[in-house]
């Protein structure tokens, strides 16, 4: 691979841990979601039930660990860890965009996880904006089965890209594109956003193509406008651009209404089992948390179980509260 990409990679990686890439403005929405409290909740804590099924595998809980990165031998790392992290708690796992691994077969090795968590929900990651410079389904199934990889996501990303130096831009057609694309795949594919959400408008464009799930990823957690700024200005040149966005809790309710039938993975500033109770509540069928697993992946495997068990916890004591004796998935009223 070339040095200039590996030192892209990197920096990424660096930029999250080091700078401050959220939102500055707008949230998720999710603080003004109520929950409801029941006193005499007529429910044992210790009873209730977080299992789900998710595109064909059993979860502990609707929770995912969302697509960080990959391409890189500090990447490669971290995803191992979270991977063992994944299948020691049983929940699932997104990669990041696998495009490097592709077009730099000697990368591989920094997504292939099978092997420390055979068991898990894996889910690979494209951008969408490939397909518009080539890549075809061909691509999307060798990039699932490279990695032993359940589903594929293909990411949009178009404020991402309009911050790079010559980013993937040429979105006209894209929609017909996808459509075709999809039609010959031979791997379950969602859609998702990287931060910047998915709204009613688009979920509803999106809903007769044949999808496995949408990942709204809605503005209030990791803006990758600003990642892009501090990545290539070392600082953030256009904050007002970088707060462009829909938050969480719109996108979910738009795309709940818009596309009724596909299941629904809630991320985006998702940082406590308050905020995924509150996001199953509005539709969702499974929860992604990222960025707050970075830090604790270069700690070791250990630090990422007890974030997830934390998770798990948290929501576990908001469904106690609420009298719901387990998750029921994608269902506006727990």
């Amino acid at each position: 691979m070339s040095g200039e990409l590996a030192e892209r990679k990197m920096r990424h990686i660096e930029a999250c841990l080091t700078r401050d890439v959220q939102f500055q403005t707008v949230t998720t929405g999710l603080e003004r979601v109520p929950w409801p409290y029941r006193a005499l909740p007529e429910v044992n804590l210790d009873d209730i039930d977080l299992s789900i099924t998710f595109l064909g595998k059993r979860l502990s809980a609707p929770l995912l660990i969302g697509a960080m990165t990959g391409g890189a031998q500090m990447a490669g790392s971290i995803n191992r860890t979270l991977a063992r992290a994944a299948q020691e708690t049983g929940i699932g796992f997104m990669l990041g965009s696998q495009r490097v691994m592709l077009e730099h077969p000697e990368v591989r090795p920094s997504f292939q996880v099978r092997d420390v968590a055979p068991d898990i929900l894996l889910v690979g990651n494209l951008g969408a904006g490939q397909l518009m410079k080539g890549y075809s389904a061909a691509e999307i199934d060798r990039a699932a089965g490279l990695v032993g990889a359940d589903a594929l996501a293909l990411h949009l990303n178009p404020l991402q890209e309009a911050m790079q130096p010559g980013g993937d831009t040429h979105y006209r057609g894209a929609l017909a594109r996808l459509a075709e694309v999809l039609a010959r795949c031979r791997t379950p594919v969602l859609v998702k956003e990287v931060g910047h959400g998915i709204s009613g408008a688009v979920a509803r464009d999106l809903s007769p193509l044949p999808l496995a799930a949408l990942d709204v990823a809605g503005a209030g957690g990791t803006s990758w406008a600003r990642v892009e700024n501090w990545v290539h200005h070392g600082e953030v040149r256009w904050p007002d651009l970088c707060e462009l966005g829909l938050p969480t809790a719109t996108a979910l309710r738009e795309c709940r209404e818009a596309a009724p039938h596909l299941p629904l993975i809630a991320s985006g500033g998702i940082r406590s089992g308050l905020d995924m109770a509150k996001a199953l509540s509005l539709g969702a069928s499974v929860c992604a948390v990222a960025l707050p697993f970075l830090p604790l992946a270069l700690e070791g495997v250990q630090s990422v179980i007890t974030h997830i068990e934390r998770l798990k916890w948290e929501l576990q004591v908001a469904l106690f509260t609420a009298g719901a004796e387990s998750v029921r998935p994608g269902r506006p009223d727990l």
